[in-house]
């Protein structure tokens, strides 16, 4: 299966500051893409772009080389994009908000695949407490149980080690690299310093430039 998102001469101003300008793009299939930066220089407003979520900005993005206009369809069915808030609805259990995300997807709603995506990221024996009991990390587990439960091939992450521990820290990162060995691709912002592999590929966003990092 066909598996890149590129960018052509890519802009976005904000409150008449440039957060990055001419952004040249091209990600694929077993790449993990780190985008980095310092604070305000467009991380989280480049993912959301690249994710559809905003259309205010210049260039053009394009999906297995067609224009994204004519994509759409077929990248959002191959996307699944986790926004630097865990997105958890606190009043639901965790085993609900999992049966909330398969809805979203359009999955049957099976309730076998969410306990086992729940004891993948260590919270069998807390289905049922509401959410909003739980602490940051394990709200941020239950985000993460996404990943094991809605099956797409690019995953657009924002800030997603956010309050885990070290275990959960050291559990993501084998799954991101897992995801991309399987021919999957992961763009990511992130404060937490990835541990080098040959999958991993380095941006940098900086005074309205991009770079590649070696």
């Amino acid at each position: 299966m066909s598996l890149r998102l590129q960018a052509r001469s890519l802009a976005c101003e904000r409150d008449d500051r440039w957060l990055f300008r001419n952004l040249d793009l091209d990600i694929g299939a077993g790449e993990i893409v780190r985008v980095e930066g310092p604070n305000g220089s467009g991380k989280t407003t480049l993912l959301k772009i690249l994710s559809g979520q905003l259309a205010d900005y210049e260039g053009e993005l394009f999906w297995n080389e067609r224009p994204m206009r004519e994509m759409r369809d077929a990248f959002l069915a191959n996307l699944l994009y986790m926004g630097h808030a865990p997105g958890v609805k606190t009043a639901l259990t965790p085993l609900e908000n999992l049966a909330w995300y398969q809805a979203l997807a359009g999955q049957v709603r099976d309730e076998t695949a969410r306990y086992q995506a729940l004891e993948e990221v260590g919270l069998l024996g807390y289905e049922d407490v509401p959410a909003g009991q739980l602490s940051a990390g394990q709200q941020r587990r239950v985000a993460l149980a996404r990943l094991v439960l809605v099956p797409r091939p690019l995953w657009v992450l924002d800030e997603p080690f956010t309050a885990i521990d070290r275990e959960g820290v050291a559990a993501l990162e084998q799954r991101l690299v897992v995801h991309a060995r399987r021919g999957g691709c992961v763009l990511v912002t992130t404060h937490h310093e990835l541990t080098p592999c040959p999958e991993l590929r380095r941006i940098r966003l900086d005074e309205g430039c991009v770079d590649d990092v070696i």
